[in-house]
């Protein structure tokens, strides 16, 4: 049970319900004390509190029988006595941020004038100066010299805990093997950068598809929606990947059901290495054509000059090992030539072959 309070008094309390725009504090059997729910919510709008959490919080004022707290000094009620307790206690004041001075900016919190260096305004994504002036912001004080006469208040220190905070609740939920849904941010020749619910993971370009992504803005826009599967999390070094390639049917599970040894086909060249050439069996599967098997081609061979990226190769399938995602193929005859040559002996006339004995008797 609370002792009579004061304006400018911090507590601790629970949490006994959130409803609508007021989050309820307890203050003992009979009483509760209110604070807008505004001030738990992260940047996109989601509540980070919820019943039972304990919270600190500083007592405003009794209005029309309700008691009001914060867990953030407006500036309107930025006293002397408050602003000190906020420093001591590093409590979140809002400010409001007049112009830009030497080195920093000049922001008003009550009637009190403080400074903010350039360095502690805004987050790691900084924007320009003049986006920050007119608004009103929150900040702790870092230095209160003079009683009260020198502040030099912080934005960044308010954003760096906000962070903290919402990288522990996502490390959370964003674990390995958990699926997401992001909006694709920026593209990059190595992957994506992907926002999930306000922190960036990487979607690799190896893992968008099991079809070879030569080109990532083929297959994926700035803005776009996407779902995808966490294959790794490391959240001390703050790195996350994610994978669409993941979310989908794994080709290789029903290689074996759709590709026999000894099968021939037209494929096209889809990667060129030192060793041999890369043939599409179909869409997210390569097989293998190794340079020792290639006509021409020795030791001291320039595969990537004798051949190109898209050409088109008849090759028959020598081994097929599932388990280890490979394929190994040997050059062959076109299915064109072999079609050829079947349609011409399955027409050939068996008069028009030649018999020597039939020959004698037309002497």
């Amino acid at each position: 049970m609370f002792e009579k309070l004061t304006p400018g008094q911090e507590i601790e309390s629970t949490v006994v319900q959130i409803s609508g725009d007021t989050v309820f504090i307890d203050l003992n059997a009979k009483s509760e004390g209110v604070i807008s729910a505004a001030e738990f919510l992260d940047e996109n709008g989601n509540m980070k509190i919820k019943e039972g959490d304990k919270i600190k919080a500083i007592f405003t004022g009794e209005i029309r029988g309700e008691m009001k707290f914060t867990t953030r000094i407006a500036g309107e009620d930025a006293d002397d006595s408050m602003l000190e307790n906020a420093f001591k206690n590093q409590l979140t004041v809002e400010g409001n941020v007049k112009g830009e001075i030497k080195g920093g900016f000049e922001v008003l919190i009550g009637n009190k004038r403080a400074f903010c260096p350039f360095s502690q305004m805004g987050g790691r994504e900084k924007e320009e100066s003049a986006a920050y002036i007119g608004r009103t912001l929150p900040f702790v004080i870092t230095e209160y010299k003079e009683g009260g006469k020198n502040l030099i208040v912080s934005n960044r220190a308010v954003l760096e805990t906000e962070r903290k905070e919402h990288i522990v609740t996502l490390s959370k939920k964003v674990t390995e093997g958990a699926v997401v849904s992001g909006t694709v941010k920026s593209l990059q020749s190595f992957g994506a950068f992907v926002d999930v619910d306000g922190f960036q993971v990487l979607l690799p370009i190896s893992e968008i598809s099991h079809q070879r992504v030569q080109d990532i803005s083929s297959v994926l826009k700035v803005g776009q929606e996407i779902t995808a599967k966490v294959i790794s999390a490391d959240w001390k070094r703050e790195r996350v990947s994610i994978s669409t390639k993941a979310m989908e049917k794994d080709p290789w599970d029903s290689v074996l059901e759709n590709h026999k040894a000894g099968e021939k086909f037209d494929g096209q060249i889809s990667r060129i290495a030192d060793f041999g050439l890369f043939i599409q069996v179909e869409a997210g599967i390569d097989g293998l054509l190794h340079a020792s098997t290639l006509e021409g081609v020795d030791k001291n061979t320039n595969l990537k000059k004798k051949f190109s990226v898209g050409q088109t190769m008849s090759v028959v399938i020598k081994e097929i090992d599932a388990k280890a995602k490979r394929i190994s193929l040997l050059p062959a005859t076109s299915v064109e030539q072999d079609n050829s040559a079947e349609s011409y002996l399955s027409h050939q006339d068996s008069s028009e072959t030649y018999n020597p004995f039939a020959a004698l008797l037309k002497k």
